[in-house]
C-alpha cells in the first residue's frame, strides 16, 4: 500500500498507526500471545524498517513493548513516555480547553464537577482531563435541567487486567487498593518496558500497569538505588468507580462460589462465634472502598445472606416502631426468621458492648412485630458489631 501510495502521488508516504498495543492484550487474554508478538513484529518490520517508500511514522499506545523484539532493527525510535514533557499538553484536553467547551455549550457552572470526575492525568508536568469522556458528557447534557456525569471510560477500553489484578491480590495488594479508593497515596518502582507476558510475574509490573494505562496518576516521584519510584494515587472519580464496580463484580462472584452452608448452620443453631468467625474472614479476603461505615458492612451482609438457602432477605424494612436493618425468614411461617441489627465500633474493645446496644435497640423498637404478627415464631435477634475488618455477634432469642 505504501509504495502504491508513492507511485501515485510521487511522495514519500507518513504511517499512523493508532493503539499499536491492543492486538496483543486481546492475544494476551485470548491465548495466542506469542503468535500475535510474531505477526506484529513481521508486519512492523516490513512496514517500519525495509520500506523505502517511507518518510516516518508515528505509532500510539499504552504500554512501550520494547523487550517483545516488536521493533527490533527499527532505526532512529523515539519513545515519547507520559513522563517526557514533550507534547504532553497535546495527551487530552487542558484546564483551559475544557473551560472554553463547558462555556461553549452552557455547561460553566459545572466545572468543579466535571474537574473531579475527568481530570487527574498528567503527562510530564502537564495535568489534562479525559478528551473522550469530556465530549460524551457535555454532549449528553446538552440542553438538560439536570447535569449528570458517568463513566465513559469504563465503556471504551477493557478492564480485565484490573478485573485478574483483584483477584490475584495478596493481602498487602489489597491494603494498598484499599489506600487508593479512600484517596491516599501509594509510592512504587514503574518500569517503562514492562510486556503482557510479564505482568503477573510482579506485583510491580501490574503496578506499573494500571500507571502507564490511566488508572492510576503521578503525585510526585524521586529516585531511588538507581530506580524510579512514584507515589500513585487514583486520578478521578470516573476511574474511581470503574474500581468500585469491578470490586463489587468480583465480590458478587466470589459469594456465589462461596461455600456458605457454614454460617446458614452457625445461624440455625444460635452459633454466634461461628458467624462472627466466617463473617471476619470474608472482610479479611475482601477489599473495602468504603470508610467502614454502617452502610458499607450492611451490604457486605446483605451480599452474603442473599441466596443463602431457602430464606428470603429483606433490607430495611418497617417492623414495629422503626426500621430493622436486615430480616430474613424462612419461605414458611413454620420456619425460622432472623433480626439483624448492625453496629460499627470505634474501638476494638468495645465490640460485644455495641452488640448489646444492637439488642436493646431491637427490642424497644420491636423490630420482631411485623414477624409475629404473619405468623413466624421461631425468631431470633442478632446483635452485630463490626470493626475494620472483624465482626463480633449476640444473639437474643425469644418465642411469643
Amino acid at each position: 500500500m505504501a509504495h502504491c501510495l508513492k507511485k501515485y502521488h510521487s511522495s514519500d508516504v507518513i504511517i499512523l498507526i493508532d493503539e499499536y498495543d491492543v492486538p496483543l492484550e486481546r492475544a494476551y487474554f485470548g491465548g495466542f500471545y506469542n503468535e500475535m508478538v510474531s505477526f506484529i513484529r513481521s508486519l512492523f518490520g516490513a512496514a517500519l524498517k525495509t520500506n523505502d517508500a517511507l518518510q516516518f511514522a508515528v505509532l500510539t499506545g499504552c504500554l512501550r513493548i520494547s523487550k517483545e523484539s516488536i521493533f527490533t532493527g527499527l532505526n532512529n525510535l523515539e519513545v515519547i513516555s507520559i513522563l517526557n514533557p514533550s507534547f504532553s499538553e497535546y495527551f487530552g484536553f487542558t484546564e483551559e480547553e475544557v473551560q472554553k467547551i463547558l462555556e461553549t455549550y452552557g455547561q460553566q457552572g459545572h466545572q468543579k464537577e466535571v474537574k473531579r470526575w475527568y481530570d487527574g492525568y498528567l503527562f510530564g508536568e502537564t495535568e489534562v482531563y479525559n478528551p473522550w469522556s469530556i465530549i460524551r458528557c457535555v454532549k449528553d447534557n446538552y440542553n438538560k435541567m439536570e447535569f449528570v456525569p458517568q463513566a465513559y471510560w469504563a465503556n471504551t477500553s477493557s478492564n480485565s487486567i484490573v478485573r485478574e489484578f483483584i483477584e490475584l491480590a495478596d493481602l498487602n495488594t489489597r491494603e494498598e487498593i484499599e489506600q487508593l479508593m479512600a484517596g491516599e497515596s501509594i509510592e512504587k518502582p514503574v518500569y517503562e518496558d514492562i510486556t503482557y507476558g510479564d505482568l503477573f510475574r510482579s506485583q510491580d509490573n501490574i503496578w506499573s500497569f494500571l500507571f502507564f494505562t490511566g488508572y492510576l496518576k503521578k503525585t510526585g516521584e524521586h529516585f531511588e538505588n538507581r530506580r524510579l519510584s512514584l507515589r500513585l494515587n487514583v486520578p478521578n472519580e470516573e476511574v474511581l468507580s470503574i474500581y468500585e464496580n469491578t470490586i463489587s463484580q468480583w465480590f458478587e462472584d466470589k459469594v456465589k462460589g462461596l461455600d456458605r452452608s457454614v454460617l446458614l448452620n452457625a445461624l440455625e443453631e444460635g452459633d454466634c462465634e461461628a458467624v462472627g468467625a466466617f463473617v471476619s474472614e470474608q472482610l479479611q479476603d475482601s477489599i473495602s472502598y468504603f470508610d467502614f461505615a454502617e452502610n458499607y458492612y450492611h451490604g457486605f451482609l446483605v451480599g452474603l445472606l442473599h441466596g443463602l438457602g431457602r430464606y428470603k432477605v429483606r433490607s430495611n424494612r418497617e417492623s414495629g416502631n422503626g426500621r430493622s436493618d436486615i430480616i430474613m425468614q424462612a419461605a414458611s411461617v413454620r420456619g425460622k426468621a432472623f433480626v439483624f441489627e448492625l453496629k460499627v465500633s470505634k474501638e476494638f474493645c468495645k465490640m460485644e458492648e455495641k452488640c448489646r446496644e444492637a439488642l436493646a435497640q431491637a427490642a424497644k423498637k420491636n423490630y420482631k412485630a411485623k414477624l409475629v404478627q404473619t405468623g413466624y415464631s421461631d425468631i431470633t435477634v442478632y446483635g452485630v458489631c463490626f470493626y475494620q475488618k472483624e465482626c463480633v455477634v449476640v444473639r437474643e432469642t425469644a418465642v411469643p
